[in-house]
């Protein structure tokens, strides 16, 4: 019995510097692992290693069943899709088996007080699954005088509609769950 063959499709995000590349194959059980540079990635993640020798490619994120590609200034669109494309195709054609090192993703976080374990909830039900639709993920990283600090990645990280989603989505509906909240500002 053999596996069905390897299907690769390009989506386009909100952010206009990432592409998500959707593949029905799974990468990562749950989580995502995000990585900043070659050398972040370079034993980590064989595969983010492969897409950062691509010229123009300074940011991969890898989820369940997607990849989110980071295209620097100077990246030219056509070069890293085509690269990029046939990177994750042979990669996966070739079986080179875990896409990332289980080191390398980081576990849900818990919180301490109530109030981050509800902010945390909300997050993980609400928020993630929205944004990772997008080839993005937001995390909790904090919660101090009120104010929620949340890391942007993958397409999320320097999209032009990331303050909208933060402030009239996120925020907003965090406000109504726990009125005792001022600001949700991305770290």
């Amino acid at each position: 019995m053999s596996q069905e063959p390897v299907y690769v499709s390009l989506e386009f995000t909100p952010n206009p510097n990432t592409l998500k590349y959707s593949v029905n194959r799974v990468l990562i059980e749950k989580g995502v692992a995000n990585f900043t540079s070659l050398e972040k990635a370079q034993g980590k993640s064989l595969l983010a290693t492969e897409f950062f020798q691509i010229e123009g490619i300074e940011g991969v994120m890898i989820g369940k069943d997607f990849v989110t590609v980071t295209k620097s200034e100077a990246g030219d669109w056509d070069h890293v899709h085509k690269s990029a494309s046939h990177t994750l195709e042979s990669f996966l054609n070739e079986n080179k088996g875990i896409a990332v090192d289980p080191e390398a993703i980081p576990g849900l976080s818990s919180g301490t007080t109530e109030t981050e374990k509800q902010i945390i909830d909300f997050i993980e039900k609400e928020v993630r699954p929205a944004v990772a639709m997008d080839g993005g993920d937001i995390v909790f990283d904090r919660y101090e005088d009120q104010v929620v600090y949340l890391h942007l990645q993958g397409s999320c990280a320097g999209c032009p509609s990331a303050t909208a989603t933060l402030k009239m989505g996120i925020e907003n509906r965090l406000r109504e769950l726990l009125p005792e909240i001022k600001e949700v500002v991305s770290v």
